[in-house]
């Protein structure tokens, strides 16, 4: 499945825009992860950093949400489904399922542990744009994203658990992290309306 395909599957299922940019935004991470990535695991296969396949994963994430009426019992079927009728890979599909953590509570590969923390932090670096009074990214600062992440009670749904996981299962240091995610969506900001 090439992206463009990718994109037009989650544009023809997700009809909220907001969504559609959370995907992007959570692909732009992806990819961004990703190449930090494989720069400190050079022991690692060069298939384990297949930068498309990160960025699908993503993007896809997300694509049966609104299907599914945000029911967390039956999210992600739907666009499983679908991949499994297109006979995408098993490892794409994996993917996608480790960003739910009923779906998919252990995580094999550091794409899997990826996308479990890159989509909270998504939506936390978003609030923190949307805060801001010209609700853009270029206002947003690593040191604003880490003073909000300590407010549990701003962007509440946004799990902090999830996010601190980039410590011990991608090695990440949360800070580091933080700025690593709030760049790949800043270079996207256009795409992103913020």
């Amino acid at each position: 499945m090439t992206r463009d395909q990718s994109y037009q599957l989650v544009t023809s299922m997700l009809t909220n825009p907001n969504l559609v940019k959370h995907c992007l935004a959570v692909e732009a991470i992806m990819v961004e992860v990703c190449e930090y990535l494989q720069d400190k695991h050079p022991e690692l296969s060069s298939q384990e950093f297949d930068k498309e396949e990160w960025g699908l994963v993503g993007l896809l994430h997300d694509a049966d949400y609104e299907v599914t009426n945000k029911d967390l019992e039956t999210h992600t079927d739907v666009i499983v489904g679908k991949l499994q009728e297109l006979k995408e890979s098993e490892r794409l599909i994996k993917g996608i399922l480790a960003h739910h953590s009923l779906k998919k509570p252990v995580r094999d590969n550091l794409m899997e542990k990826a996308i479990y923390c890159i989509d909270e932090l998504a939506g936390l670096i978003t609030a923190c744009a949307l805060v801001q009074p010209e609700k853009k990214l270029s206002s947003v600062t690593v040191e604003s994203v880490m003073k909000k992440f300590k407010q549990s009670s701003f962007a509440a749904g946004a799990k902090r658990e999830q996010i601190k996981a980039s410590e011990e299962e991608l090695g990440i240091p949360l800070e580091e992290f933080v700025r690593i995610s709030l760049r790949a969506m800043q270079k996207i900001s256009g795409q992103l309306g913020l």
